[in-house]
């Protein structure tokens, strides 16, 4: 029995997959400490539904899903509204530091995927969606690019990348802990940390939501998504393959450092931060609850190999490498484990990496600052260009 779901039916549909999810994320402890998104529990026990119906051949969904690409499109536009110069220069040297270690990571997680895919026979592409764009990009990037991979025969890319950034989300509070331990201890990080002054006063004042904010702000998305549209063309009539988000994102940091340079025109970074939350919960419900798990059999082997391999690497850079590059020192060492998580998972599980790091050593202002900055502005931005990049040198 096929049941198909207009597109009304489908949103509905989407929120209550969401709102599943959160009610298992607030009664299953495991969920909760390792930040599982509620949108990705809530979708992934709905996939498993229809996997059953798939399987025992009793029912499948046939959603319409049109508007999934414009809330991944609204979404990529606010995180491209966090792409301010002016705020990079004033953060100075510590942000640069982690950003480029985190801009080399996400480099050597494509690398390291395509070249294990290519050692076990398997799709490179399918490496590609075990890469960056499921690691350091997390569920969003992954369910955005994910549909851009299958475009070049890659059935079941989308539901690789996302297994692989749920896994990520897991594995990357599990190694965070260890590996900061050993550089605390071994090293006796502890005496030398950097105070709360010298990184005083950098964030962005708060606001209340109010419908005079609102309204303006969410104008401010809708013009540069129609900007973007064009940019997006522009570019692919050039012969390049990019998600479709990416002008949009583009011509979204295009108006914020016009708002910075010149005042124009402002832009409410808190209104920004809560319609993008909005949504990405809506885009990967309807993404996840769209899973065609059974695609997954074939590949069983050769996922469970190369999430091995990036746990591995996500490991060893992050002692050998992250450590080093920002500072080598107590700040570093937490900030260490906030790479942890956003360079396999996502901003919340970088933050409840180093706070469970900080509650049981010492505070670290400095990693706290930093942190968010990279993994939750600046990041996206680099890593959509270097799976592009990848893409376009593989398709």
């Amino acid at each position: 029995m096929n049941i198909h779901l207009t597109t009304i039916q489908t949103m509905a549909l989407a929120v209550l997959v969401f709102y599943l999810g959160k009610f298992l994320n607030n009664k299953i402890k495991f969920l909760k400490d390792n930040c599982i998104p509620d949108a990705v529990t809530g979708g992934t026990i709905f996939s498993i539904i229809t996997l059953i119906g798939h399987e025992t051949g009793t029912f499948t969904f046939v959603f319409e899903d049109s508007l999934k690409d414009v809330f991944m499109i609204a979404f990529f536009t606010t995180v491209g509204f966090s792409a301010s110069i002016k705020l990079l220069k004033k953060a100075g040297l510590p942000v640069l530091m982690f950003l480029i270690s985190a801009v080399l990571l996400a480099f050597l997680q494509n690398v390291a995927g395509v070249a294990m895919a290519k050692v076990l026979n398997v799709n490179l592409m399918i490496g590609l969606a075990t890469g960056s764009l499921a690691t350091t990009g997390g569920p969003g990037t992954a369910g955005a690019f994910g549909p851009i991979i299958e475009g070049f025969d890659t059935p079941g890319a989308t539901m690789v990348a996302m297994a692989t950034a749920t896994y990520a989300l897991i594995a990357g509070s599990v190694i965070a802990g260890p590996i900061c331990k050993r550089l605390i201890e071994k090293k006796k990080l502890i005496e030398n940390r950097v105070s709360y002054a010298e990184f005083a006063g950098l964030d962005e004042k708060s606001t209340t939501l109010r419908l005079a904010n609102v309204i303006p702000t969410g104008f401010q998305i809708i013009i540069a998504m129609g900007v973007g549209s064009i940019i997006s063309n522009i570019l692919s009539g050039l012969g390049l393959v990019l998600p479709p988000y990416i002008g949009a994102m583009f011509a979204a940091s295009i108006m914020r450092n016009i708002s910075d340079e010149t005042g124009l025109f402002e832009i409410d970074l808190d209104v920004v931060s809560v319609i993008g939350s909005f949504m990405l919960a809506m885009f990967l419900s309807m993404v996840l609850m769209s899973f065609k798990l059974w695609e997954l059999k074939e590949l069983a082997l050769p996922l469970i190999i190369m999430l091995v391999g990036q746990t591995v690497l996500m490991g060893a850079f992050a002692y050998f490498i992250t450590f080093r590059l920002t500072g080598k020192d107590y700040d570093a060492a937490v900030m260490t484990g906030g790479h942890c998580g956003c360079g396999f998972g996502t901003t919340p599980k970088a933050l409840a990496n180093m706070e469970a790091l900080t509650e049981k050593y010492l505070p670290s202002p400095k990693a706290f600052f930093v942190i968010p900055i990279v993994g939750g502005l600046f990041i996206d931005f680099f890593n959509a260009a270097i799976i592009t990049f990848f893409i376009n040198l593989l398709k």
